[in-house]
């Protein structure tokens, strides 16, 4: 078992699939941070030595990823609905944001616009 940024990760398992387990961070970032770190695309995270944890784990603690994340994309959403655009009006309701269709597929266009609206 691995730890890589406080998560334990099977010794078999791909660093690019490792790093994109990780909220924020999808295949081309994975595949840039691999690329800046010198470590084969098809390496397992039970090959990596020391140096290369290290490293990637300064390089995650820098990033805004996980609950920062998720936070910033809530507070976002917030400050939308307090300033009452219409951006934030339509988060509130539950419709879709981007100008998709709403006459006749109003069941998907909720299903698009699916995020967590506390507060």
């Amino acid at each position: 078992m691995a730890i890589l940024f406080g998560v334990h990760f099977n010794d078999k398992k791909l660093v690019s699939r490792a790093l994109t387990s990780f909220y924020g961070i999808g295949p081309i970032i994975a595949q840039r941070l691999m690329a800046k770190f010198s470590i084969y695309k098809l390496a397992k995270v039970g090959n990596l030595n020391d140096k290369q944890v290290t490293t990637l784990a300064e390089e995650l603690s820098g990033m805004t990823i996980e609950n920062d994340l998720r936070r910033q994309l809530v507070q976002n959403i917030q400050r939308l609905r307090d300033m009452s655009s219409y951006r934030g009006r339509r988060h509130a309701m539950g419709l879709p944001v981007r100008g998709q269709r709403t006459r006749s597929q109003i069941v998907t266009a909720r299903k698009l616009n699916q995020v967590e609206r506390r507060g």
